[in-house]
């Protein structure tokens, strides 16, 4: 069984679960702007006219597309039914589900994640304007619920995917830190994770499930210009910003946050190393502090992760304890999901601030795969930032791959 078999199988258990009849995903155009929920569905493939797939909780999976992409879907032996058309999608579509029946219609919009709020504005209408007069116009519910739990639970498949990641990722890190000498620039040191990357071959997969050619941006967890991020020392920008021309001094912090993306699967890790001044055998005490502070951060934090507990306990746990160690507030969540994108969406362990809607309020579930990552400055000296991966089980939450327990000490 395929991965987007194995997907579609599990989108029909969570409509049982959640007791919605139909889940429809409602495209044009896919090369232009691509709805998140088709690589669950259709993995890279593009549809080019209007097209429907429709997946229903008594185990439906139907295809409404035009009549030229109809080889390439059966290709995928994921839909039971695929209908073609020429001219116009509406009649079909208005009769497939009027022969279904539906009392609620999931489609793909969402408040608070962007990977289930594909569905554009104007296709939206379109599906009000085609079902106009029936009653299933106003049958149409938000997919959201079924898009977190179908991008949260993770299949043992998924899993192996991002255990691999986060595995390339420990061992270029590893390279990295042997590679690191006083007077090397960020940019320096990022081409070498680069060329690192490639060696490893990391790559995505076609929608057949064949690999597509090696390539950089396809083998890191976001866009090359800043995976990885390289800050050395106290005036590097921290942030979504790659590396720069400051060059690596003793005395320097230096800040990591990379991703490798293996078979569709990222991982997103945040590590530190202190470059050592000539007279220095250990990180200056103040380095050691926030280290600390960071690490019973992130473990008191992975300790709490109990499956029914919300995101936004975790990451009130993480805050105080920054925060009562005196250092500043850092202002963004404590950690994300990650799974076919390093930033996955559903459930965030994070504060109730606006920009993250209703996701802090969401409760955690089996499979998840979550970021735990707080930070802090250290004046005079950078930013430490730990990010570490985990996968949350009936027993809580497991790091994937070995977490950093220590400062990497650079003798340069």
């Amino acid at each position: 069984m395929t991965l987007i078999q194995e997907k579609v199988n599990q989108a029909i258990e969570i409509l049982k679960e959640q007791q919605t009849d139909m889940w429809l995903t409602f495209v044009r155009e896919t090369s232009g702007v691509r709805d998140p929920a088709l690589d669950l569905l259709i993995g890279t493939n593009d549809l080019t006219w209007p097209s429907a797939l429709i997946v229903t909780r008594k185990g439906e999976k139907i295809a409404i597309i035009g009549n030229l992409e109809k080889d390439a879907l059966q290709r995928l032996n994921v839909f039971d039914e695929i209908l073609g058309y020429d001219t116009a999608v509406s009649e079909l579509l208005r009769t497939t589900i009027t022969r279904l029946n539906p009392d609620r219609i999931a489609v793909n919009t969402s408040r608070n994640n962007v990977h289930a709020d594909g569905l554009t504005h104007a296709m939206y209408e379109f599906l009000k304007e085609y079902l106009a007069g029936t009653p299933y116009a106003d049958r149409l519910v938000s997919a959201e619920p079924i898009i977190n739990s179908l991008r949260g639970r993770k299949t043992a498949t998924e899993l192996a995917r991002i255990r691999k990641a986060v595995e390339i990722t420990d061992e270029i890190f590893k390279k990295t830190y042997a590679f690191i000498k006083v007077g090397m620039t960020e940019s320096e040191v990022g081409a070498y994770m680069h060329k690192l990357v490639r060696e490893y071959g990391v790559s995505q997969l076609a929608g057949d499930g064949s690999k597509l050619p090696d390539s950089i941006d396809i083998g890191l967890a976001w866009p090359a210009e800043n995976c990885p991020a390289v800050n050395s020392g106290p005036n590097s920008p921290v942030g979504h910003n790659g590396p720069t021309d400051i060059k690596i001094e003793r005395g320097h912090i230096i800040h990591f946050d990379f991703g490798v993306k293996y078979e569709d699967y990222c991982s997103d890790i945040q590590h530190v190393c202190y470059v050592l001044r000539e007279f220095e055998t250990e990180a200056p005490i103040e380095i050691q502090r926030g280290f600390i502070t960071l690490r019973t951060a992130v473990e008191k934090s992975r300790e709490a992760m109990q499956v029914g507990v919300t995101g936004n306990s975790i990451d009130t746990i993480s805050r105080e304890i920054v925060t009562d160690s005196g250092y500043p507030e850092y202002q963004y969540a404590l950690g994300h999901q990650l799974g076919r994108v390093a930033h996955d969406g559903g459930a965030l362990l994070g504060p109730l601030w606006e920009k993250y809607g209703d996701s802090p309020n969401q409760k955690l579930e089996v499979g998840q795969i979550f970021t735990i990552e707080p930070g802090l400055a250290i004046p005079g000296y950078g930013y430490l930032g730990l990010e570490e991966d985990v996968v949350m089980t009936q027993n809580g939450a497991e790091y994937i791959g070995e977490p950093q327990r220590e400062i990497i000490l650079i003798k340069g």
